[in-house]
């Protein structure tokens, strides 16, 4: 008897399985539409490579990328039609919504990705309406806007509904009640409005419910604890009012609660601490309030705490220590004083750490570098003192580091590994001295300084930051000559040297800073003139970069555990400049948006440089208390985008230019304390700058806006008359001889007239015309 090889029959095996398989194919009316789509793409961009293998030529599209058919129904059958289509990330051009309507006639389909894909427009609503058999939709992530149609709530199958980060607006409707069988809602990161549908009370199969960053308002439903299979619930950066509902007592499953920067008001209900399964608990932000009387023993283990802006007074609350695997713990904006606990660094977890705008003081604890995988400490606005801790440098994962606006002091930093990865330290509104330091990463993006006592030299190790964006040294006492090495650190975006010691010229070689968007050099002893070709390589004052938008901070920053990541979103300093005559804070979050160019309260003296008005991109240029002269460039009305400029306090004469009529987004300015003359321009936003302090002491100048009438505005003085005919003033005599006699003799009849018709006793009669003889005349005339 021949045994059998068991390797070629498993072989044989292999093959009879895979037969099927093989020559499985999808309908043709199902290829078809996959190809229509394909083709719909390339018309917009033909060098679109991602759906290659989506191609006329396959056998079966079964056997494409990111499609997934269903097996045969059975062993003999070759037939299987297309269920999922794993469509996200595809780089596409901007895709409108219409192109999806191939997808429509593949009723089949149980899943659809069309997530991260720049699809524009509304919704398809007959199109969706007709898959009715999806079970899992991802729509994320797109340029979607109106309302969600209301055949998708048709969709009975439906357990997955991810529609976040779009531009979705409207009510919530009641439908959404009609997907019972629902087990994750995403929608937030939309415009959503009005209240939460008490129709989501029917979805009793509910595990996540994400409906955070949208403008919901009301209160939270009431019996929102009967959705007992709810594990994550998040509702924050709404315009949600009220409280905590009680009902929530009874969501035994709850893993997740998210309910930070709303409206709510009351007391914070200690039950949220009996959640055995809760891990994440944000309440900051909101109008709560916790009882500081009251002792609280939690019977979760907290990965995440948010209780900013809540009221916390005191000491930090015990229970807090007893929460071992904290990796986010956020307590700003309270009353919290005293000093900081050892214990809190000693964890193992902790990655995030914000207690700013609180009352602690004293020393920072020296083992502050014991918290390993601490990324973003943020300890801003209390009373701290004394030096920072060089155990800090010891934090290799740390990226966000905020001590500003305390009272520490000290001319030794902490001496940065190069291997950190430290992106953001500010330092400002404290009491350090000594010379601007340099320990820190080369990868640090923004370096704050400003408001110490740093004095001396720039130094030259600053090349080494060679990543740096933002550089803020103002007021301090920085002196020297601006040097050239600064153009080495080609990435900055903003160079800020406000109110120190700084003299001499401005060099030339800060024009090669192509990247920089706002260069503030006011109040220095810099002399000489501004160059003139100074403004020849800042593009990035050039030309501004499109319009973006985005719901992210600054620095947003990956927080991962064992079990959990969050992304946590840090609201950095502001950036504090002269803007329109007064300080103000420019949002970081913003940085994009702002183009300045300060030099004013120096000793420049020269002619403005028509350069300037290449920067087109500007919205503040100020270049008063200067000893600025000859006239004002024409090209400045070139600046399109400036909403301020200031040239006061300078020797420029001549006119104002009638360019600046041109100036559609001008608010504000300042040529007063000049030797200009002429009139002030008319058009435009020139019709509204009619602030008379704006044009003070130029004597010179006239126009409207001040209320001073040019020499062209005044009407022609009158002339005599040239009489030709000669008879002319003979009869003028005449008449005038004639008028008196006869108007004497109508006065004297009236008069008599007046007296006969009204006789009065003689006596009185003559007191009346004697001492008041003007009232008659006055009823006559």
């Amino acid at each position: 008897m021949v045994m059998a090889n068991p390797s070629l029959l498993l072989q044989s095996i292999f093959i009879l399985f895979l037969l099927p398989c093989l020559s499985s194919s999808c309908p043709e009316y199902q290829k078809q539409a996959l190809l229509q789509f394909k083709s719909s793409i390339l018309a917009i961009d033909s060098s679109f490579h991602t759906l290659d293998s989506w191609n006329s030529s396959s056998s079966s599209c079964c056997l494409w990328d990111m499609v997934t058919c269903s097996s045969p129904s059975n062993s003999t059958s070759t037939s299987s039609v297309v269920i999922e289509l794993h469509l996200s990330y595809l780089s596409a051009p901007l895709m409108p919504s219409y192109l999806l309507g191939p997808f429509f006639f593949i009723i089949s389909l149980r899943v659809l990705d069309l997530s991260s894909n720049s699809i524009s427009g509304q919704i398809p609503a007959l199109g969706f309406g007709n898959l009715s058999n999806l079970v899992h939709l991802d729509l994320s992530s797109n340029w979607f806007n109106g309302s969600i149609p209301l055949q998708l709530f048709q969709l009975k199958y439906l357990r997955y509904l991810e529609m976040s980060s779009n531009r979705l607006s409207g009510e919530l409707p009641e439908a959404i009640g009609n997907l019972t069988k629902l087990q994750q809602l995403s929608l937030s990161g939309n415009k959503f409005s009005n209240g939460i549908p008490s129709s989501i009370l029917h979805l009793r199969e509910l595990e996540k419910l994400y409906l955070s960053y949208n403008a919901l308002s009301m209160e939270i439903p009431t019996s929102i604890g009967n959705l007992s299979n709810l594990s994550f619930m998040k509702l924050a950066y709404n315009k949600l009012i009220g409280g905590v509902p009680a009902s929530m007592q009874k969501l035994n499953k709850l893993n997740s609660l998210d309910l930070e920067g709303n409206m709510l008001t009351g007391e914070i209900p200690f039950w949220l601490f009996d959640f055995k399964d809760l891990q994440d608990l944000d309440l900051g932000g909101n109008s709560l309030t916790w009882n500081n009387n009251m002792k609280v023993v939690p019977k979760c283990s907290l990965l995440a705490l948010s209780l900013r802006s809540c009221g916390l007074q005191g000491d930090i609350p015990e229970w807090i220590s007893t929460q071992t695997n904290l990796v986010v713990l956020i307590l700003s904006h309270n009353k919290l004083s005293g000093s900081l606990p050892n214990a809190l660094f000693r964890s193992s977890q902790l990655s995030t750490l914000s207690l700013s705008h609180n009352n602690f003081s004293g020393e920072l604890p020296e083992n502050i570098g014991d918290a390993k995988l601490l990324k973003i400490l943020k300890l801003d606005r209390n009373s701290f003192s004394g030096p920072i801790p060089q155990s800090i440098s010891r934090n290799s994962n740390l990226q966000i580091l905020d001590l500003s606006y305390n009272r520490l002091s000290g001319n030794i930093f902490p001496v940065f590994d190069p291997r950190v990865n430290l992106l953001y330290a500010d330092f400002s509104s404290n009491e350090f001295s000594g010379e601007v330091p340099t320990t820190f990463p080369p990868n640090i993006r923004t370096l704050a300084l400003e408001s110490n006592k740093f004095s001396g030299a720039l130094p030259s190790n600053l090349t080494k930051l060679r990543n740096l964006r933002r550089l803020e040294l103002q007021d301090n006492n920085i002196s020297g000559e601006l040097p050239n090495f600064l153009l080495q650190i080609s990435y900055l975006q903003v160079l800020n040297l406000r109110n120190n010691s700084l003299q001499g010229s401005i060099p030339k070689t800060l024009s090669n800073l192509q990247n920089l968007q706002i260069l503030d050099l006011s109040s220095n002893n810099l002399t000489g003139e501004i160059p003139i070709d100074f403004v020849n390589n800042l593009t990035g004052m050039i030309e501004a970069p499109p319009n973006r938008t985005s719901q992210t901070s600054e620095f947003d920053v990956e927080i991962s555990s064992s079990s959990k990541s969050f992304i946590i979103g840090i609201e950095v300093t502001e950036l504090r400049v002269d803007w329109k005559k007064s300080k103000q804070g420019l949002s970081s979050h913003n940085i994009d948006m702002y183009f300045l160019l300060d030099l004013s309260n120096n000793q420049l003296s020269s002619e403005i440089p028509a350069s300037l008005g290449a920067l087109k991109a500007l919205k503040m240029l100020n270049l008063s208390f200067n000893k600025l002269f000859g006239k004002i460039p024409a090209s400045l009305g070139d600046l399109q985008n400036v909403e301020g400029l200031d040239l006061s306090n300078n020797k420029l004469s001549g006119p104002i230019p009638f360019a600046f009529t041109k100036l559609q987004q001008l608010t504000t300015l300042d040529v007063s304390n000049n030797k200009l003359t002429g009139r002030i321009p008319i058009g435009g936003q020139m019709n509204a700058m009619a602030d008379l302090n704006f044009y003070a002491n130029n004597s010179g100048l006239c126009g409207f806006q001040i209320r001073v009438p040019c020499p062209g505005d005044l009407p022609p003085a009158p002339k005599l008359q040239e009489h030709d005919n000669k008879e002319e003033p003979w009869i003028l005599q005449e008449a005038v001889g004639i008028g008196y006699p006869v108007g004497f003799l109508l006065t004297i009849g009236i008069i008599f007239l007046a007296g006969y018709c009204n006789p009065s006793p003689p006596s009185n009669s003559h007191r009346h015309c004697c001492h008041h003889p003007h009232r008659l005349i006055r009823q006559l005339i």
